[in-house]
């Protein structure tokens, strides 16, 4: 047995918040390599148009090598890989933090995903607790290509009010100084009649809030498709009986794919922003279920520069995903204020050219 693997069998209905605990590390299973066919699927499923993950001459352009995964696509099938030991009897996946996109991932590519328990906190009702994990995802050569915190409920089988609790210090944010650029990049060969804009990192402001147009209804067909995709087994988001008996009735649709299709809704306004480099942090802050339309808001929270970089620069953005409700009804949500629409709240940075003359 690899010596990073968890020393006793995962029972086969999954573990529960008690089984955890700090320090255990697992190698989750069933290593995923991806392909053409689960891009064109994961188009079809956001309608996600970042131009570099859907024209090759413009991504070899860039300095890929083909056009790269969505970065979404890569960190949902790696998160996916960690469900059946973290999240597969979770009540709700919570949030993310130090999220970092290290590498590439190419059609052919291999993912395997690790985790160690950074972190336990019981709930006051006794019924279900918080699992924080550190995960990981590799490819096939073991080269990194992501790594991300993230925090779960998950429920217990006995009463757990009062034990001990662990809840570890969270890292706010992810310097711009670390931010992965490969050396190879050229993002001034992005072509704005390619990607239907011409804004570059100069052209957004600190303050700035981007209403995008569109909205997009999540179908019952497409979110359950989407977390077959990821292979996302939570049973809060595949068992529509099992799940008539929470304190939601019903299904919930898997946290991330919100995040895509929010991002796939951002195109229009930030056209030239070609990947994501980091999530800080980021909250589901209420529940997605199928027949909610979601629509996106960003706010300009910083322009980051990048060491040694004068031709591509990191916007930082707030994301604000929201559900049945028309963007010019809702009001400037403050960081941290709970809104009953806003159901994602996410800080991240993306990558985005800068002009060639500043």
């Amino acid at each position: 047995m690899n010596d990073r693997a968890r020393p006793r069998p995962r029972p086969i209905d999954g573990w529960l918040f008690e089984d955890y605990a700090v320090g255990e590390r697992f190698v989750h299973p069933i290593p995923r390599t991806l392909g053409e066919g689960d891009a064109a699927l994961y188009i079809a499923l956001t309608g996600a148009r970042q131009p570099v993950h859907c024209s090759a001459p413009l991504a070899r352009a860039l300095g890929h090598r083909a056009c790269p995964l969505d970065d979404l696509l890569v960190f949902h099938v790696a998160f996916g890989k960690t469900v059946a030991d973290i999240s597969y009897n979770a009540v709700a996946n919570l949030g993310y933090a130090d999220v970092r996109f290290l590498a590439s991932v190419y059609a052919g590519d291999t993912l395997a995903s690790e985790s160690e328990v950074i972190g336990v906190k019981a709930n006051s009702s006794g019924k279900s607790g918080v699992v924080y994990v550190r995960s990981r995802a590799f490819n096939q050569d073991r080269t990194e290509v992501l790594r991300w915190i993230r925090w779960v409920m998950v429920a217990s089988r006995a009463d757990v009010a009062g034990r001990a609790a662990k809840v570890p210090a969270l890292p706010r944010e992810v310097p711009a100084s670390q931010l992965a650029v490969a050396p190879a990049l050229r993002p001034l060969a992005l072509d704005p009649a390619a990607t239907g804009g011409a804004r570059c990192w100069e052209d957004y402001r600190p303050g700035e809030v981007i209403d995008h147009p569109g909205g997009m209804t999540v179908e019952e067909a497409d979110a359950m498709t989407a977390t077959r995709l990821y292979q996302n087994t939570a049973r809060v988001h595949f068992d529509a009986h099992g799940a008539a008996a929470t304190p939601f009735g019903r299904r919930l649709v898997y946290g991330g794919h919100v995040i895509s299709l929010c991002r796939a809704l951002s195109h229009d306004g930030l056209e030239n922003a070609f990947a994501i480099a980091a999530i800080h942090g980021g909250t589901h802050a209420h529940p997605t279920f199928a027949l909610d339309t979601l629509r996106c808001r960003h706010v300009v929270l910083a322009r980051d520069e990048l060491p040694a970089r004068r031709d591509v620069g990191a916007l930082r953005l707030r994301m604000l995903g929201v559900k049945n409700v028309a963007l010019a009804d809702l009001p400037a949500v403050a960081v941290g204020e709970k809104h009953p629409a806003v159901v994602l709240d996410l800080d991240y940075s993306v990558l985005i050219p800068r002009r060639q003359n500043a």
